[in-house]
């Protein structure tokens, strides 16, 4: 079977066009990994036979969280090395959770997480030689302690790897070719270029970050999907409405009021929803702050929006306030806006405690994993699964996630 879909899309590429290779490529992914879940070679459980070395590497909080998900060590990431580390050789990897390693050291005994081992592609002395040019893998992972695949620059010209929250956030937004399309807080612009593509590439979609550099990273993004509709601009999304009414002649941020037919607001958050994550390193105030910025910027979105256009609001967090209690503020203060059902519908009702009614909370979606009990699930059980138990499932094995849908009634 693998060399007969090796010769299905070695012929594509030659005798076809590069899209037909790319879906001839993906089959044998699929073919590949469900072989390899097949034989237990991928697996949610953490393997406890791996041997730990005496050379070892640590590396920083969210560098751990990329490794837990497959990725390879890569140099920014390397904290500190065993001091008689070389190229070639084999080494445990820890991450340092608490942040309290140094740049540089030798060893360190404080609290860390086991990774797994892996293959040191440089020195130590190459390491912290101090020259800021060094990129690239630093260590490439061997036994890592889940079995995670690796989508790393898989077909990226085609691809972008979402979590399927963020996955379905655009397709409640449900954008239609022609419209105009605003992301308030874009970066790294998965969701923008999802948005896009779903509209065919046809119409026009705005992404705005206040951070250059991440704006940059959307317009690679772009170029990188082949989509020619996203306009992104280096842009405080708090200031994004024109206060004074004049035409607008440039398309360039601030824009007039009723501009856009739909609005994604995926607001910055705690982020306290991601998986992995290793280090909680959040303080009251910082978790607190983010409420008051959530709400400038669903204000403003509602100024932007279209009547009859809809807004999304998403966070990736699980607090009430900056979920539930939101989305309570925004109905009480904006009287022109209106929860909608969502489709597809695929996490979790909303969280009580904020107000709303049984029925608000249905039209709400919850991405929450811990509030599902983690049994063995048998893959090959899941032929003639019922709907409500392939939704329980998706809210088993995600990050945390909430989406409230919106849909402006009058103008403001």
């Amino acid at each position: 079977m693998d060399l007969f879909l090796f010769f299905l899309f070695s012929c594509a590429y030659l005798f076809f066009s590069p899209r037909l290779f790319s879906l001839f490529f993906l089959l044998y992914l699929l073919f590949f990994f469900s072989h390899l879940f097949r034989r237990g070679s991928i697996s949610g459980q953490s393997r406890k036979n791996i041997k730990k070395q005496q050379c070892e590497a640590i590396v920083g909080a969210q560098c751990g969280n990329a490794v837990l998900r497959g990725a390879h060590v890569y140099v920014p990431g390397i904290v500190s090395a065993s001091k008689f580390m070389k190229a070639g050789d084999v080494i445990s990897v820890y991450s340092d959770i608490k942040g309290k390693c140094k740049k540089g050291a030798k060893e360190f005994d404080e609290t860390k997480i086991f990774l797994g081992n892996g293959i040191s592609e440089l020195s130590r002395k190459e390491l912290f030689s101090g020259l800021p040019e060094l990129k690239g893998i630093g260590i490439r992972m061997t036994e890592p302690v889940y079995l995670s695949p690796s989508f790393d620059n898989v077909l990226p010209g085609y691809l972008f790897l979402q979590n399927l929250p963020s996955a379905v956030v655009a397709h409640v937004l449900n954008p239609q070719p022609g419209e105009k399309i605003l992301d308030l807080c874009a970066a790294p612009g998965g969701k923008t270029t999802h948005i896009a593509a779903l509209m065919h590439d046809q119409g026009e979609v705005i992404a705005l970050d206040k951070v250059s550099n991440k704006v940059e990273k959307i317009r690679q993004n772009a170029l990188l999907l082949g989509l020619n509709s996203i306009r992104a601009f280096c842009f405080d999304g708090t200031k994004a409405l024109k206060l004074e009414m004049v035409e607008d002649t440039e398309g360039e941020p601030p824009f007039l009021p009723e501009s856009f037919d739909r609005i994604l607001l995926d607001a910055p958050c705690s982020g306290m929803g991601q998986r992995p994550n290793m280090a909680c390193s959040w303080t009251l105030k910082e978790v607190t702050s983010y409420q008051p910025l959530q709400r400038k910027l669903f204000s403003v979105a509602v100024q932007l929006l279209k009547p009859g256009g809809v807004l999304v609001y998403s966070t990736c967090t699980i607090t009430l306030a900056e979920n539930e209690e939101q989305v309570a503020w925004a109905l009480r203060t904006f009287p022109c806006v209106q929860l909608q059902y969502q489709e597809p519908q695929i996490g979790g009702e909303g969280m009580m405690g904020a107000g709303l009614s049984f029925e608000q909370l249905k039209q709400l979606q919850r991405f929450d994993p811990s509030v599902v009990p983690l049994p063995d699930t048998d893959i090959n059980s899941l032929r003639d699964t019922r709907i409500e138990d392939m939704i329980w499932l998706a809210n088993k094995d995600c990050i945390g996630f909430f989406i409230a849908k919106f849909v402006k009634c009058k103008s403001t």
